[in-house]
């Protein structure tokens, strides 16, 4: 078992672990997954490869953790259930098998498959604190090659364990009284650069909330007293109705887990702002 309830797990917790993600009887005690993801790059595996946790398992971000991307549905659109069922086959998992993702920067990444599977009704998901450089900075060994676990049998769905926006509820959603988070940079929301996304701006009535915000300066989550402290400031309260969004629906996952850190829930924009920039719907910049 885990030995915490909370959604973070320390490097020491998961060193305690015997047989990390191994194939025998003792790969019960947790699968391990690494989600090494950048935007705009491809090579996530051939890193995960020169050096993961031992044990870890790799997660494709573009093909496992979303869905084709469209201008109508975004970059990152949530995945149908059968792919992310095949993918978890894949990863191994088993029935009540705690999950630890992690990815090399602040867990970024691997906050999106905490959301998927949580949403698909699986709840015993974890993120390693401090990702992949926590695990390397306390001294621990690193494992070379791919890890091949046996099918997973884990049973994932339906969808709808965890609240999210669509289009026509993110566009309503300021005005009817709820706090619309962006979890992009600064300068995105301001529309002072947009690098990927066909505008610049962001969704009228959301106010600016970076992820990276949410980490100290070495990639750890700050406390949840600081985090609470933090999304306070930012208008979030017990009854108020808060949603996320970022570029395309990745890192506003981030945002979503520091958010329950913090003691709040939050729904997550999916199609997020590569989504909204390609309709005809109104752009802020103030």
């Amino acid at each position: 078992m885990i030995p915490t309830d909370s959604p973070l797990v320390t490097v020491a917790d998961l060193r305690g672990l015997a047989q990390l993600g191994g194939p025998g009887p003792e790969s019960l005690r947790v699968r391990l997954l690494d989600v090494r993801w950048q935007l705009g790059r491809d090579d996530g595996f051939k890193i995960y490869r020169d050096g993961h946790i031992p044990g870890a398992v790799f997660v494709n971000l573009d093909h496992e953790l979303a869905g084709p991307p469209s201008p109508a549905e975004g970059r990152h659109p949530i995945p149908s259930l059968d792919t992310l069922r095949t993918a978890a086959q894949r990863w191994g998992l088993q029935p009540g098998q705690p999950v630890v993702a992690y990815d090399g920067d602040g867990n970024y990444a691997a906050a999106r498959l905490w959301w998927l599977l949580r949403d698909a009704g699986f709840t015993d998901v974890h993120l390693l604190d401090g990702a992949l450089p926590a695990w390397v900075a306390a001294g621990y060994p690193l494992q070379r090659g791919a890890v091949d676990v046996p099918p997973g049998t884990a049973q994932l769905g339906p969808w709808g364990h965890m609240p999210r926006l669509t289009i026509d509820q993110a566009a309503t959603f300021a005005v009817d009284g709820g706090l619309l988070l962006d979890a992009r940079a600064p300068e995105r929301f301001r529309g002072e650069v947009e690098p990927v996304d066909p505008k610049a701006g962001h969704i009228p009535g959301a106010i600016s909330a970076p992820t990276g915000e949410n980490l100290t300066s070495d990639g750890h989550f700050l406390e949840p007293a600081q985090l609470a402290a933090r999304f306070r400031a930012l208008g979030v309260t017990e009854d108020r109705p808060v949603g996320s969004y970022c570029g395309s629906g990745v890192t506003a996952a981030h945002q979503v887990f520091a958010l329950e850190l913090a003691g709040f829930k939050a729904a997550l924009y999916p199609g997020s702002w590569s989504q909204w920039s390609n309709t005809d719907r109104p752009v802020a910049t103030t």
